[in-house]
């Protein structure tokens, strides 16, 4: 089993205004074959986190410690954290013109397993992947992200996670921007990989409804740069009916 630690991660970015500090001290830990869902009101920090955890070079670590199965991530470059089975869904995927699907997906392939897969049953993984998420097989040839819909380059994304196979995901607000099918589509993808793989996920959301789809183990409610409550499935079932007001009232209060 292995294990994703967060300790009193505090983290700052440079705003026009000066240093703004965004991550105030989270706890967090996640096993394999875990669902996290980290769920707040818009602001709050979740996204950095994502970000942090990726190592994102906008975001600077004050204090705290992020730890995969006792090795420091955080003295990780961004290409060690992959190979060492990280892996980030980013809320908004970038274009990479230039770039063919095909060549960026067994690009990163090789370079985190350390050899290149085999032509055949590589092409074979890609396109049977790429049916299960209802792709297009013109999108193996088209550039990354370019062109795409936000349904597109989310499901292109969760392709990503299957065929890269990492330990851990992070996937920031991987629902945004979808219809209920592509929610649903995509949301099979990510059971997929966990049930292929003993996948730990973080899952980062606004909102419930990507979890009638992907059922998390834990839910914790993120508010200013901290945890404010962890739960169980029972919690997110709490926030849909009475949202995140008395989060915020009680920081305003203290």
């Amino acid at each position: 089993m292995s294990v994703l630690e967060i300790r009193d991660l505090q983290t700052t970015v440079e705003t026009e205004q000066g240093t703004k500090q965004i991550l105030r001290g989270v706890d967090l830990t996640v096993k394999s074959g875990e669902i996290h869902a980290v769920m707040g009101p818009n602001g709050s920090g979740k996204s950095t986190l994502a970000y942090t955890i990726a190592g994102h070079p906008k975001y600077t670590v004050t204090g705290g410690t992020i730890t995969l199965d006792g090795e420091d991530v955080l003295a990780m470059t961004v290409d060690q954290r992959a190979r060492a089975g990280l892996f980030l869904a980013m809320q908004y995927p970038v274009e990479i013109p230039g770039v063919t699907n095909t060549n960026f997906l067994r690009t990163a392939k090789t370079a985190i397993d350390g050899e290149a897969p085999s032509i055949r049953q590589w092409t074979k993984d890609v396109k049977g992947a790429m049916e299960k998420l209802r792709m297009d097989p013109s999108f193996a040839a088209r550039n990354v992200n370019e062109g795409f819909s936000g349904g597109e380059k989310k499901r292109n994304e969760i392709l990503q996670l299957e065929l890269l196979k990492p330990r851990f995901a992070v996937l920031d607000e991987t629902d945004s921007g979808l219809d209920v099918d592509a929610l649903k589509i995509v949301s099979e993808g990510v059971n997929r990989a966990h049930q292929a793989s003993d996948l730990g996920i973080l899952l980062i959301t606004h909102y419930t409804r990507i979890l009638r789809y992907i059922k998390p183990d834990f839910v914790h409610v993120f508010v200013a740069g901290k945890m404010a409550e962890e739960g169980g499935p029972d919690l997110a079932e709490r926030l849909e009916e009475e949202g995140y007001d008395r989060y915020v009232d009680a920081l305003n209060v203290s």
